[in-house]
């Protein structure tokens, strides 16, 4: 399939302001990007998840009835969670709530005055398999909850699995370097660079790379406060 025969990737709204669900409704259609449902709570939410299966879902981290964060947690537990990405969509790029929600396994956030340009960009970016979210902003999260809040991947967390390489190279993914950077840190091709954490990411069961920096502070292999990009 080529990219103009791409239908682009399918895509569920929940906010509980309509005005928010109408107006990134119309920004993706827009762009050719289908919109399969919209959810006003985290009860719609997950049932939408569940019935639709989309690519990506843009999930309003407060709702009533059941806030996004559980609405998260019970959609990437379920089966037809595997494959979906989820963004998270806030007011404050700085709230406890983003920082659980990635630690849960979301795969990036955005702030609800995101441009339509950015907004389009973003769904394309996780549908990929990438995760949305600058590796500073992701520290900068860390930083301020590390400790307070339950990792979901906690239990496989084990960094011993890893080649001393492999631990380089997350310590270096939780300074925030691209693929780029990493390769010409390390002296090696971004196609080594990606093998290197496709392999981190199997081994330790995680998502993407935002869930690869949380890991990192969280098991200690990064001190918060302790690095500077």
């Amino acid at each position: 399939m080529s990219a103009a025969d791409d239908p682009g990737p399918r895509v569920v709204i929940a906010d509980d302001q309509m005005l928010v669900r109408s107006g990134f409704r119309l920004i993706l259609s827009s762009a050719g990007i289908p919109v399969v449902a919209e959810a006003a709570d985290g009860h719609e939410a997950v049932a939408a998840a569940l019935k639709y299966q989309p690519d990506v879902m843009l999930m309003d981290i407060r709702m009533p009835e059941m806030d996004g964060l559980e609405a998260t947690r019970r959609i990437l537990a379920s089966r037809s969670g595997l494959q979906m990405r989820i963004i998270i969509l806030t007011t404050f790029d700085l709230d406890q709530y983003v920082y659980a929600a990635l630690s849960a396994g979301a795969s990036g956030f955005l702030l609800k005055d995101v441009s339509p340009e950015h907004l389009i960009a973003a769904v394309r970016l996780v549908r990929s398999g990438d995760a949305l979210l600058a590796p500073s902003i992701t520290r900068r999260l860390v930083e301020r909850f590390a400790g307070h809040q339950p990792l979901a991947a906690e239990v496989n967390a084990d960094l011993s699995t890893l080649t001393p390489r492999e631990r380089e190279v997350l310590g270096l993914i939780a300074r925030g370097l691209s693929n780029a950077e990493l390769a010409a840190e390390l002296t090696v091709s971004e196609a080594t660079v990606k093998t290197h954490v496709a392999r981190i990411l199997t081994k330790l069961q995680l998502r993407d790379r935002v869930q690869a920096v949380v890991l990192a502070y969280e098991t200690g292999l990064v001190a918060p406060g302790g690095i500077s990009r």
